[in-house]
């Protein structure tokens, strides 16, 4: 939730600027916004206050009329939806007390279960998208992290670490690729022209993975000392080796100049 809070500055400014650039033909009688990887909990609910509150704020200040909003949580299909939309009741509730002298925006909420590495709505039909700490999830682990007979290329490891061979840390860095092309692309065939997209995905400084730094030590130490854990489980007997070495975490921390190649 820290997370959510402190990058409202930016989901704030991007929803001003949808509004007060004139980008969008006013007024406009719904704007249809998409939360991609939402999860459950408050943090999706913080996301879709901060919006509405936004935009009913600008509007007011522009002397616009308040559109409706239509809001699409996405995430996979195993995802929690049933709470997260029991939940929802409760925060319309809660949101829409107190004070309305600036006037009440009607928020439409639908799930749209689905991955977002490719399609998940029409072209052409969203004003705003915002994905919080989800792109560097990839679709798959890396194909090359298994040779072509079926061996284990990171044999006792789980993420790219220091004693990994150097086609590790290539196999990862080609799936993110492959997986933030195709979100791309995707998202920019479903959303309107001038629209706004915020991504907050967890990133590094470093251009080696495994480089320790202050601000570099999840990029490994932590999946590092989750496969210490696991082999410490393999050697009691408790899991199978085969499944420790089948076993690769799909995320990938990239640098800035990846995200932008």
């Amino acid at each position: 939730q820290k997370l959510t809070v402190a990058t409202q500055p930016v989901l704030k400014a991007a929803v001003e600027t949808l509004v007060s650039e004139e980008t969008l033909q006013w007024p406009l009688k719904v704007l249809n916004a998409a939360d991609l990887g939402c999860g459950t909990g408050q943090n999706t609910f913080l996301v879709l206050s901060t919006v509405k509150e936004t935009l009913r704020r600008k509007c007011r200040e522009l002397r616009y009329e308040l559109p409706d909003v239509q809001i699409y949580l996405n995430d996979l299909p195993g995802n929690d939806f049933n709470s997260l939309f029991r939940d929802i009741p409760r925060y319309d509730r809660d949101d829409l007390d107190g004070d309305d002298d600036d006037g009440l925006i009607r928020c439409f909420v639908m799930g749209a279960p689905g991955s977002f590495h490719g399609r998940l709505f029409p072209s052409s039909s969203l004003h705003l998208v915002h994905s919080n700490f989800g792109v560097h999830w990839l679709s798959k682990t890396p194909p090359a992290l298994t040779t072509d007979k079926g061996l284990p290329v990171n044999k006792g490891k789980i993420y790219i670490s220091m004693t990994s061979p150097m086609i590790v840390s290539q196999a990862y860095l080609d799936q993110f690729h492959e997986d933030f092309t195709m979100f791309l692309q995707s998202r920019s065939t479903e959303m309107l022209p001038n629209g706004r997209m915020v991504l907050i995905l967890h990133g590094r400084l470093p251009a080696d993975p495994t480089l320790e730094t202050e601000t570099n030590v999840d990029s490994h130490i932590v999946w590092e000392q989750l496969a210490e854990a696991i082999f410490q489980l393999v050697s009691e007997g408790l899991i199978e080796e085969a499944k420790l070495e089948s076993f690769n975490v799909p995320y990938y921390i990239a640098t800035a100049d990846k995200c932008e190649q």
